[in-house]
């Protein structure tokens, strides 16, 4: 019997790479809350270690790792340990990194369930138990993407393409080109990531009727726009900024009785749904037609875990489906027909460990847990006299120190001190420190620490 070596010349072994890099990765777990949270300068200086250019000859699998490892791992921000407040990002929840592990040597491609009996299943459940978590409607179809950008996308798209069919335009047929103009109202505190996702849906700024915000950053309900049968509505679950929702309860029944169609980003604000004691903060979302969300936000998934949801499954397949006759499937649930990718991970087996894991008791827990931790660190900096510029939304505190140049000093010492590391915002004309927290592995002796290295910073600060 013959057998063909690799590129080395030796033969393949792809557990001893494996097995080296679970024990480097757990490693890294086990050193994590010793580190700073941003890397060291000497950790970063190290990084010009790394080969510029292509070797003409292969390297061991076992040298990759340990440069990735020796080099790479001292220079990671540090995520995952309880102290990383800087935009809305999670951690990972233990059982969906063991998955993530897992479900990557399994290499399945969850484009059609024939690819992957067992990725179609759990894509299947992760999909149906998030509609469930969230109070939205069993009949609705959930599409696991890449991220909220992608599943705002997709869901406008879906909605581009439901608004102009129904005022007798087909899209599929005729393109853009000569349609029924279609308008927008957007919240005049629209994420960034959903213009751009008009933009990439051919609707441009022009197209936007920005909906006027209250001193929280919510839409004014009185003062909204009429809508009518050609009017995408954009609202939000969690202002990026304050974490506030706006009023869904008061503006989305008469956007639909008039044939509007209305998405809700809910990057991270729709877990909300999920907690009895926080849900009435999110009343009415239910009533949308579409919603996308991140799991790697909240529910403290990997990256690259958004969902894209619509109320009528037809209408996201209008949008997203395609012919092709290797491709065809009488299956009701193929993700290469409910999203922009063919090929595609099993991101659902992630969000289907954590949901399994942790159970609906769990998921609200952790909804509590951190909005508890945001409550306890804004009363820890506003008792030291920092200005809370709103009542904490959510699992967001937006503060600021004495004035816009020392609020931007703070942030840079805080930073630079790396206890925690917390980001800058702007907020109706002024700076601002905006502190998110998302992550699983937070605790309240965390948010003690935090809070204390945030003061030490801005008496400092003070005293130059």
């Amino acid at each position: 019997m013959s057998f063909t070596p690799d590129v080395a010349g030796h033969h393949s072994d792809t557990s001893g790479p494996i097995l080296d890099a679970a024990r480097r990765a757990t490693a890294y777990l086990e050193a994590r809350t010793q580190r700073g949270i941003f890397p060291a300068e000497e950790a970063l200086s190290d990084l010009a270690a790394f080969p510029r250019d292509l070797a003409d000859e292969p390297l061991p699998a076992s040298e990759v790792l340990t440069m990735l490892d020796e080099l790479g791992s001292p220079a990671t921000v540090v995520t995952t340990a309880g102290r990383y407040f800087g935009y809305v990002n999670g951690g990972t929840d233990p059982a969906a990194a063991a998955a993530a592990v897992l479900t990557g040597v399994w290499d399945q491609n969850i484009a059609l369930p024939d690819m992957s009996p067992i990725a179609g299943l759990l894509d299947d459940l992760a999909a149906r138990w998030t509609l469930d978590l969230l109070g939205l409607p069993c009949t609705a179809i959930a599409s696991f993407c890449s991220g909220a950008s992608i599943a705002n996308l997709t869901c406008i798209l879906a909605a581009r393409d439901a608004l102009l069919h129904h005022n007798g335009w087909n899209v599929d047929r005729r393109g853009l080109t000569g349609a029924p103009p279609l308008r927008v109202i957007a919240s005049a505190e629209m994420h960034a990531s959903v213009a751009k996702a008009l933009r990439a849906a051919g609707l441009g700024a022009d197209d936007v009727i920005a909906a006027p915000t209250d001193e929280l950053g919510r839409v004014r309900a009185e003062d909204f726009p009429d809508a009518d049968e050609r009017t995408l509505v954009l609202l939000q679950a969690g202002n990026v900024n304050t974490g506030h929702s706006d009023p869904f309860a008061d503006i989305i029944p008469a956007i639909r009785e008039r044939g509007g169609w209305v998405h809700v980003d809910g990057a991270f604000g729709l877990w909300a749904a999920a907690s009895p004691m926080h849900r009435h903060l999110v009343n009415g979302v239910e009533q949308a037609d579409s919603w996308a969300t991140d799991a790697h936000k909240w529910l403290n998934a990997p990256y690259d875990s958004g969902i894209a949801i619509c109320r009528v499954p037809g209408d996201l397949r209008r949008a997203m489906a395609f012919n092709a006759a290797y491709l065809s499937t009488d299956a009701e649930r193929a993700p290469a027909h409910l999203g922009l990718q063919m090929s595609q991970r099993a991101r659902g087996a992630e969000v289907w460990a954590i949901l399994a894991h942790r159970g609906r008791a769990g998921v609200a827990s952790l909804v509590d847990r951190l909005c508890a931790h945001a409550q306890h660190m804004a009363h820890l900096l506003q008792a030291a006299g920092v200005r809370l510029l709103v009542p904490v939304g959510l699992n967001q505190v937006l503060v600021q120190f004495d004035d816009d140049a020392t609020t931007d000093a703070v942030i840079a010492a805080v930073q630079q001190d790396r206890t925690c590391w917390a980001a800058g915002t702007s907020w109706h004309g002024s700076r601002a420190m905006r502190i998110s927290i998302c992550d699983t592995a937070t605790t309240s002796a965390d948010i003690d620490t935090c809070a204390e290295a945030i003061l030490r910073c801005w008496h400092a600060c003070r005293a130059l």
